[in-house]
Formats: C-alpha cells, structure tokens, sequence
C-alpha cells in the first residue's frame, strides 16, 4: 500500500495505491473516487458490540467500508471537515486516536473504543477516544494543521480536549475542568487533559466543538426565515 496525502494542511487528499490482492478498511464516506475494478463490502467491522461501541461512543460509523483490489487500484480519500492527514506504520504499538479522525487503515488494524472517564460528559468537549493497534497503515485526519509533541519521561503538557488527535497508548493521561464548573461549561473552554510522558502526541490547529459554537448563533432563526 502506497499513501500519498497532497493538498494539505487545509484540504488534504490521501490518495492510496493498493497492488494486487490488497485492500484498504474506509470510515462510510470517506471515499471521494477510486479506480475501475475495485471491489466494495460494507460490513459491522469486529461484530455487533464492538461496532455498536464505535459509533455510540466514538461518533464512527457503524459500519465500515472494505476495498479490495483483485488486480491492483487506487482509492482517493479524504475526511468530511477542511484539515490535514497524517500517514501513520503501525508494528503492533497501540495509538488512542480522537473519536472523528479514524479515516482507514489495513485490515490488519483492529480499531476500539477506549473511554477517557465518565466525567466527560459534564462539557461539550469529552475525552472518546479510538483504541488502534496491530499492524499496518493508519491513516488519520485534523480540523486544521497537525502538530506534534513528543514529551520525556516525566513532562506533562495540558491540552484542551477538542484539539488532541492521537497520542501513544503508554502516555499517562487526566481529564479535568479548567476552574468551576460553571466556567467550564458556559466560558467556552471545555474540559482539558493532562498529558504524562514519554510518548508522542498530535495537535489539531482549530477545534469542531469551537467553530460550531461560533457559527451557530450566525444561523437566522426559524421565525426569522419565516419573515415573522
């Protein structure tokens, strides 16, 4: 499998050559055009539970898209909102991915769903994360600008929730409030984690649950388009 993402970081393109026999696992959706004498199978990847999970919790489809290519193809990708991708080889690590930036990867990735806590619930901006591990290519997507961090043993960064997109399953993480309750709920600013290393994790540049906070009130009113 040969991925090359183009157009980014504002309106990246995977566009992923697969050789004879290969096949590529999609998020429904995703696929943007593919070439002729690919083969599609739309199946409840892991079974009913596992898929079940995958889309109550981390807001992914229940169903996941198979591409196979008997004779060798290739299949153009890209995720639903304006931003980057980022084209990850998995050999057996595990990486909590960001509940919305799951794109594709190989069969032989298995993709979970991990919970950051309970006290998620309590913002807008919860902690549901994607438990991905095993072998193979990853293929994962930003609102915005990807940016990483690596952090030593020890050092801790504090990240507002709606920007975290992956970081290494060995990174110790904590989902907290920033100041009351009250602030964190109606001030805008959402839940935040801490971050322990060592391990790797990746930023998004700008956060969904912010733009729609900014672009709903811009909406008219159901009154006001009806001229009342």
């Amino acid at each position: 499998m040969q991925v090359n993402v183009e157009y980014r970081p504002a309106f990246a393109l995977a566009k992923v050559g697969l050789d004879p026999g290969e096949a590529i696992v999609a998020e429904a959706g995703a696929m943007v055009a593919m070439s002729d004498g690919l083969e599609l199978e739309t199946k409840a990847r892991g079974g009913f539970l596992k898929s079940l999970a995958r889309s109550a919790l981390g807001q992914e489809s229940f169903f996941l898209n198979t591409f196979q290519a008997p004779a060798g193809g290739q299949i153009f990708l890209a995720p639903a909102l304006p931003g980057d991708m980022r084209v990850l080889e998995l050999s057996g690590e595990t990486l909590m991915v960001q509940s919305g930036s799951f794109i594709a990867s190989s069969p032989t990735v298995e993709v979970d769903t991990k919970w950051g806590g309970a006290k998620t619930f309590f913002a807008s901006e919860g902690l549901i994360m994607l438990k991905v591990h095993g072998s193979g290519t990853l293929i994962v997507s930003s609102y915005g600008a990807i940016d990483e961090i690596e952090l030593g043993p020890g050092e801790t960064f504090t990240v507002d929730t709606g920007h975290l997109v992956t970081f290494t399953e060995g990174i110790g993480f904590r989902v907290r409030k920033v100041g009351s309750w009250k602030s964190t709920i109606f001030g805008g600013e959402g839940l935040v984690v801490d971050l322990t290393g060592p391990g790797t994790l990746t930023l998004q540049s700008r956060s969904e649950d912010a733009f729609l906070r900014w672009l709903i009130p811009q909406l008219p009113s159901q009154n006001a388009s009806r001229g009342d």
